[in-house]
């Protein structure tokens, strides 16, 4: 995120997103967690999912991974680091993504916009899952098999995949690790 140039504060067609944290001591990745509501209808009386289309279902349903998983007998079970905050959305939307924010209260409120994909938002999983196929489209050549992969089991930034046997598991790995990287995607 990036600090709201003064100048900017007042700009006409922007949106606040209300949010807290939550904690999850138990999480070895993320202890704390931030929750943007952008179903909280503004000034106008609408809120930004309201008004945003969510996109299309471009990945297979949940049941088809599932199944999937099960056919053969060596597994990939992974998930991409922090996704979503790796996926910068257009400048254009930044000040659709506001909050404000400040680190005690003795401090005064700071505007921020937010430059990357945010949970919440209707259109995100639209927006994340496309990337992913974006990505595997252009890589497909280089990669063939992380490319199948990366387009037939992930579930947003969830991978469940079998595979024949240890030695495909291995170069699976080896794909998804280096295509992913190459756009900047931490596979875990």
């Amino acid at each position: 995120m990036e600090l709201v140039p003064v100048n900017e504060i007042n700009t006409k067609h922007c949106y606040y997103i209300p949010h807290h944290f939550v904690t999850k001591e138990s999480s070895t990745s993320t202890k704390l967690r931030v929750v943007f509501d952008a179903s909280a209808k503004s000034s106008s009386g609408k809120s930004l999912n309201s008004i945003l289309a969510p996109g299309l279902v471009v990945q297979p349903q949940m049941v088809e991974n599932l199944l999937n998983f099960r056919l053969r007998p060596v597994s990939l079970v992974a998930d991409i680091s922090k996704m979503y905050r790796q996926i910068k959305v257009n400048p254009d939307q930044f000040n659709l993504q506001r909050l404000v924010w400040r680190r005690s209260p003795s401090e005064p409120l700071r505007h921020y916009r937010l430059k990357c994909v945010v949970f919440g938002i209707s259109s995100s999983p639209y927006l994340a899952t496309r990337v992913l196929l974006q990505l595997a489209d252009d890589e497909a050549e280089q990669f063939p098999l992380g490319s199948r992969i990366l387009k037939q089991n992930f579930y947003v930034d969830d991978l469940m995949c079998s595979l024949p046997d240890a030695k495909t598991a291995i170069h699976a790995r080896e794909e998804l690790l280096a295509m992913l990287s190459s756009a900047q995607f931490s596979l875990r």
